[in-house]
């Protein structure tokens, strides 16, 4: 007992110290409400279309925040030129159409199998299975010549369990099949993560991916619906087959994360950084938004999500360049976290700053909020800042509610779960609510979030908050710790023994 009680005597006289400076007289406090309000119309504005990853009006946000960016004072990265961190996406749009037979089955486009990559097509020739496709062995090719023919796998691997390690698994088999001389590969899916009607759904839209060369690929490439094994003939013999399928139409199109650096005042600490981060991109117009729309509002504004954690990331380089804490900060407004996390994802791939100096993620996204009272903070318990976001939050007024809707899975859904990956601590500090309900829903990812249903006094709150706790978490004598015994704790020991 004496123990734990002296603990959190150091904790708490750790904040207390921290917070010795009156709070009327911090940056923070001198934010404006018609400062937030006037980035967040911007934001969301008709004007910007849905700032869907790839398009012209998420570009538009890019240079709006790079701009703000200047105007502050805010750095380069080291070794970079301006504040863009360009990546290449790869754009697919759906088939127009397509009929394939195998054997004596004769399969119907996009209720029985997707077109994932290819050129048009018009063939005949024959399967030859070939396990999960991945390698020469037993459980793959095993010598079998593919040269002329179509190759049949498993879709993903024994070890792919998500969206994203099974389309990983894809993009190898899809180069393997083409370097043995296969014009084509058809994956029969039949795993139970995603039910086939939502790979279905995601496949006869436009598609982003982080493009791994600017080589498109040519090779045509099919799911087919096998969840009741009904194609098992075609592992056990080779099968006549006829494609004929428009293929997807593909281009490399260019985004890019905006990263600005405040540089610490500790000539120690200022080697470690606090990353702040928050997406700006949101869905886009009409079929795009993957939602109803009407003819008068067809616009997917985005102003929750996440016009509302970039003003919060944007009112944050303002105040803490204004009095720049000890450690670093790295502020990072990330793209492509709509269509799977992955400017987030290319970031922590490719760090600007060295992962292990970046100590800590304060990441800010959600659905929307249905309480002004409080924000929440999913793994907040976890990641060793609570007392910091604790005071920060109470400092203007808010509560704090930890880990909202648990059966949502809140906490590997958002850009925060990449750093996380990497051994970053790193909670998502989101606008207040503690369920899903019909106020989220409303407005999460609909047309009708716009700037004109924003609480703007709980905006303001929310931005000085937000950055508040990046203060204190950035003038901490200690670095925050993940708990003992959480999933991502050995990522960490990995991470900053290096």
């Amino acid at each position: 007992m004496f123990r734990l009680s002296l603990f959190a005597g150091i904790t708490l006289l750790a904040v207390t110290t921290a917070v010795a400076q009156p709070v009327s007289k911090l940056p923070e406090s001198k934010l404006s409400r018609a400062e937030v309000e006037a980035q967040l119309r911007f934001l969301a504005a008709d004007e910007l279309q849905g700032r869907r990853t790839g398009e012209p009006g998420n570009w538009v946000a890019a240079r709006y925040i790079a701009e703000q960016f200047r105007a502050l004072g805010l750095k380069p990265a080291a070794g970079q030129t301006d504040y863009f961190q360009r990546i290449p996406f790869l754009q697919a749009k759906p088939a127009t159409y397509g009929s394939l037979r195998l054997g004596s089955d004769s399969l119907q486009l996009g209720s029985q199998f997707v077109v994932i990559s290819g050129k048009p097509t018009d063939l005949k020739t024959e399967t030859v299975y070939a396990g999960y496709g991945l390698t020469d062995g037993a459980d793959g090719y095993n010598g079998r010549d593919v040269r002329g023919k179509v190759v049949v796998a498993q879709v993903g691997s024994p070890e792919a369990t998500t969206n994203r390690a099974l389309l990983t698994a894809s993009e190898q088999k899809r180069k393997l099949a083409a370097d043995k001389g296969a014009v084509g590969l058809i994956e029969l899916y039949t795993s139970g993560t995603y039910p086939w009607p939502i790979v279905t759904r995601a496949f006869q839209g436009e598609q982003l991916a982080l493009a791994s060369s600017t080589e498109l690929p040519t090779l045509l490439h099919l799911w087919v619906d096998n969840g009741k094994n009904q194609l098992a003939t075609l592992k056990e013999s080779s099968q006549p087959v006829s494609i004929r399928t428009s293929g997807r139409v593909q281009r490399i199109v260019e985004a890019a994360n905006v990263v600005g650096v405040i540089e610490g005042t500790d000539p120690k600490l200022k080697n470690e950084y606090v990353l702040l981060s928050a997406h700006f991109d949101h869905v886009g117009v009409g079929k795009q938004g993957g939602q109803l729309y009407t003819a008068s509002d067809s616009i997917f504004n985005g102003a929750r999500d996440n016009a509302f954690g970039t003003v919060a990331l944007l009112a944050s380089a303002k105040a803490l360049q204004a009095q720049r804490p000890k450690r670093s900060i790295l502020v990072v407004a990330l793209t492509g976290e709509e269509i799977g996390l992955l400017g987030s994802r290319y970031y922590a791939e490719h760090p600007l700053i060295p992962l292990n100096q970046t100590v800590f993620n304060l990441n800010s996204d959600g659905a929307g909020y249905n309480d002004t009272t409080l924000v929440s903070v999913i793994g907040l318990n976890r990641t060793g800042a609570k007392a910091e976001i604790e005071a920060a939050s109470k400092a203007f007024g808010l509560s704090v509610f930890a880990d909202p809707a648990p059966e949502q899975n809140l906490f590997d859904r958002s850009d925060n779960v990449n750093f996380a990956a990497k051994g970053v601590p790193a909670p998502t500090f989101s606008a207040g609510f503690k369920t899903f309900d019909a106020d989220l829903f409303k407005y999460y990812h609909q047309a009708a979030d716009n700037p004109d249903t924003i609480n703007f006094g709980y905006l303001l709150k929310f931005c000085q908050a937000f950055s508040y706790a990046a203060r204190l978490i950035a003038d901490k004598q200690n670095r925050p710790q993940w708990v003992a015994g959480d999933k991502y704790e050995a990522a960490a020991k990995a991470l900053y023994a290096k």
